[in-house]
């Protein structure tokens, strides 16, 4: 049974259509993902009109007070999309972490932005960063697969062997870890240049892959997630999403959930997509991904 919604109004035969689950205005107003979102209402970090709100699939109005850790949320804004090119020793983060810059302090954003999962501080590459909760969840949740290619520098026997192991898999902590594609882009006398693609983000899954084969890893860098690809963007450097990139990796979601789940649940499990912000706009900082 779905909890009784917060902050009914008291008007008789008052409509309740607009309330909406917490989670999910958590998720609208830039807080965190929709999962992310549950482990902080889970957690009693969460206030909805001055009242600690712990239980999941609670209904709120979206224009509710809601406090997280004593800070008031601000309402809802425009959705934002942007792809980064994180150098290496920024943390992937929303805030700065033991004196080093995170990416959020690259954007320089003035609204609240946060990092659509995570490469870990010593790897390089495509980084998303948004303010849109749901669009954020269906690029991390698993049950969307969307690929995530890499460039990845080893020192160590780059052999046909190496190669084969890393396709078929190798046994880690959370279970079997498989490169869907796995190939040799240069070979040298130390070591050489792969080309790594993967379905899950484990925590340093990439490392740690490499690690179980012999190799390791002198340089890491992420050029794809789903359809969109880092390209030419300098490190450092960012750019907004196109409305056909941010459409591109809605749609390429909604191939991978199956058909019968999508009319079953009649729109739940598909969100529709937010309108994009027009590309150039001037510059205004959960779940492991890194790697």
């Amino acid at each position: 049974m779905v909890p009784q919604p917060r902050g009914v109004p008291r008007q008789a035969g008052s409509s309740l259509s607009r309330f909406q689950r917490l989670q999910k205005v958590l998720a609208d107003r830039g807080v965190a993902s929709r999962r992310h979102a549950e482990v902080l209402i889970s957690a009693g970090r969460v206030r909805v009109d001055g009242e600690v709100v712990r239980e999941l699939g609670t209904k709120v109005d979206p224009a509710a007070r809601i406090e997280v850790d004593g800070r008031t949320v601000a309402a809802a804004q425009r959705p934002r999309y942007v792809a980064l090119h994180k150098p290496a020793g920024i943390v992937s983060s929303a805030r700065a972490e033991r004196g080093r810059p995170s990416v959020t302090d690259l954007v320089g954003a003035r609204e609240r932005l946060y990092p659509v999962g995570r490469l870990d501080v010593d790897s390089e590459g495509l980084v998303l960063l948004t303010n849109d909760g749901g669009w954020a969840e269906r690029v991390l949740h698993p049950r969307y697969g969307h690929e995530r290619e890499y460039e990845v520098d080893v020192i160590g026997p780059v052999t046909d062997d190496t190669v084969g192991r890393l396709r078929r898999g190798v046994r880690l902590e959370e279970g079997l870890a498989r490169a869907e594609q796995a190939t040799v882009l240069t070979r040298d006398t130390q070591g050489g240049r792969l080309r790594l693609v993967l379905r899950t983000g484990w925590k340093r899954q990439v490392r740690r892959m490499c690690v179980a084969v012999g190799l390791r890893v002198r340089r890491l860098v992420r050029v794809r997630i789903g359809p969109l690809r880092l390209g030419r963007l300098a490190p450092g450097t960012w750019r907004e999403l196109t409305a056909r990139e941010v459409l591109a990796l809605q749609r390429s979601s909604d191939e991978r959930v199956p058909r019968e789940e999508r009319v079953r649940k009649s729109g739940a499990a598909i969100r529709e997509p937010r309108r994009a912000p027009r590309t150039g706009a001037p510059a205004p900082g959960h779940l492991a991904d890194g790697y």
